[in-house]
């Protein structure tokens, strides 16, 4: 059973460390004149209102988005998609990972979004409706194996699970390698939590031995609420373009500096 909502997490800590680096990557690929495929593996609804209920419950935001976006520099292309959202959705209107990426594609560029959840899906084409994207209500995993290597062969993919389903931290390394076999020229993006139980510990053992030469980063803070087993958040990445560890070595100085 699938139930996992972003909503309720929407703006977190770990939005801003994945959302930074997301759109860091999508803007250095773009300056090249030539097209670019995306594929996500669990896109969520792509849009969120972080004064709705849900949002407002756990106000994790408060302690994310809210507190650190005013350190990160202007001219960032993660503060430049925050602001074109506001502009067209509302001063409240939070961009998910779906919809930093089709305001920073072009129209030469492909985007292929995956969701399982029945009402995220709906949500997320509504919410990106306007946008030239391929929306599949399938596995993500699937998706992108059916897909790679895609046309262009240039580009990136994101994978972004809840890991609700504990069977996540077996399979994503096997799923991972094969992707990157059949896509080796391919970004490989994954998020994951850093966990008091550790939990995420083989699963990010078995990546680095299969991929020797990607690069992992992680950012520490305290946990959201009392009991929250959740005190980071990891990025691993397949083949990091060139200005990764500059964009990156950014992030760490908004979170020493803040968290």
């Amino acid at each position: 059973m699938l139930s996992y909502q972003h909503i309720y997490h929407a703006g977190n800590l770990a939005d801003v460390q994945k959302h930074m680096l997301l759109a860091h990557v999508l803007d250095y690929l773009a300056q090249k004149d030539k097209p670019l495929t995306y594929i996500e593996t669990h896109a969520g609804r792509g849009l969120y209102d972080l004064g709705s209920d849900e949002a407002l419950k756990t106000a994790e935001a408060a302690s994310g988005i809210a507190l650190l976006e005013p350190r990160i520099r202007a001219d960032h292309p993660y503060r430049r998609r925050l602001a074109e959202v506001r502009a067209r959705f509302g001063a409240r209107a939070y961009p998910g990972s779906p919809l930093i990426a089709a305001l920073s594609l072009r129209d030469m560029d492909s985007q292929h979004l995956s969701e399982l959840h029945p009402q995220e899906y709906e949500a997320l084409r509504r919410n990106l409706h306007d946008f030239p994207v391929t929306f599949r209500k399938e596995d993500g995993f699937q998706r992108a194996l059916a897909l790679t290597p895609p046309m262009p062969r240039r580009g990136l993919l994101l994978c972004d699970p809840s890991y609700e389903v504990k069977e996540d931290y077996a399979t994503i390394p096997r799923h991972f390698a094969a992707i990157a076999r059949k896509w080796n020229v391919g970004i490989l993006m994954l998020w994951y939590p850093i966990l008091t139980s550790g939990a995420h510990e083989e699963m990010l053992a078995i990546l680095e031995r299969n991929h020797p030469d990607a690069l992992r980063h992680e950012v520490r803070f305290p946990p959201v609420r009392e009991g929250h087993r959740m005190i980071g958040s990891g990025m691993f990445v397949v083949n990091p373009p060139y200005g990764t560890e500059a964009a990156l070595a950014e992030i760490d100085a908004l979170f020493r500096g803040v968290v």
